[in-house]
């Protein structure tokens, strides 16, 4: 760590590099550190780079008002001789990275420098999902996301769908492809029941979810393929999400996360 009177020498735009780097390797740091740890120089660091923050008057009103809070927050703590908290930590690094034009990613909000753990994943046996020609990585990101916040067993990917170890895929989904267990395979090499997510099919409200099968998720553009959507409506059917907007339509992960939602919810 540069040393307190090293960064107070420095030109400020530069200075706030270097707490904007400080304060990004104590977040990491914090993600992972153990509650009751006792009070160390680490603490005493960081009070004072908050304390150096504080007092820097360039900062807009609304941006030096939260330093502010945040140092009176951090000052009562160091007053009882309690540790620094992560979120005064991860405060003070949103709001120096936006004066410096530093953009922060949804992926850089993840605990852990992006390795989630599966011992607290919970799975539901037999739910199962079917990607069909999905083009765009982000949407594949997305629903791996979405599948593995509510518990799904597998992803089967068609053979064109874009692949979830794309690295625009796997910065979308926050490290859950390394979670969610998935292989490529054919419809027809694949048990059901199947039911696909489709417009024109059976409102989600009253849709029968089964305890065990397979959601088929079709392409952004055309949506699912007619010999597909012909194996779903000979076992399961179609279920649909009602909407009151102009466009008629949803993005395909933003309308799987809601399906998923709705299956989890009537399994647990």
């Amino acid at each position: 760590m540069i040393p307190i009177h090293k960064l107070k020498r420095l030109p400020r735009h530069q200075r706030l590099r270097k707490i904007a780097n400080v304060l990004e390797a104590e977040d990491a740091r914090l993600s992972s550190h153990p509650e009751g740890e006792p009070y160390s120089f680490r603490d005493k660091y960081l009070s004072d780079v908050a304390k150096l923050l504080s007092e820097d008057t360039d900062f807009s009103l609304e941006a030096r008002s939260a330093i502010l809070a945040v140092f009176a927050e951090v000052s009562e703590r160091f007053a009882k001789g309690l540790p620094f908290e992560r979120r005064a930590v991860n405060s003070l690094r949103h709001i120096v990275n936006l004066v410096i034009g530093k953009q922060t990613a949804d992926w850089d909000l993840i605990d852990d420098q992006g390795h989630l753990s599966a011992e607290g994943r919970t799975v539901i046996p037999g739910v199962h999902i079917y990607l069909e020609d999905i083009r765009s990585p982000f949407n594949v990101g997305s629903i791996f996301r979405a599948a593995e916040s509510f518990g799904v067993e597998r992803v089967f990917l068609s053979p064109l769908c874009a692949s979830p170890d794309h690295p625009r895929a796997t910065r979308t989904s926050m490290g859950c492809v390394e979670l969610v267990s998935w292989e490529r395979k054919r419809l027809e090499d694949l048990e059901g029941p199947y039911f696909a997510l489709e417009t024109g099919g059976t409102s989600i409200d009253d849709f029968s979810f089964p305890d065990k099968g397979l959601l088929i998720v079709g392409s952004e553009e055309l949506g699912v393929s007619p010999s597909t959507l012909a194996i779903a409506e000979a076992s399961l059917g179609k279920v649909s999400i009602p909407t009151i907007g102009a466009k008629g339509s949803l993005n395909v992960s933003v309308a799987f996360g809601i399906a998923m939602r709705d299956w989890c919810a009537r399994l647990t």
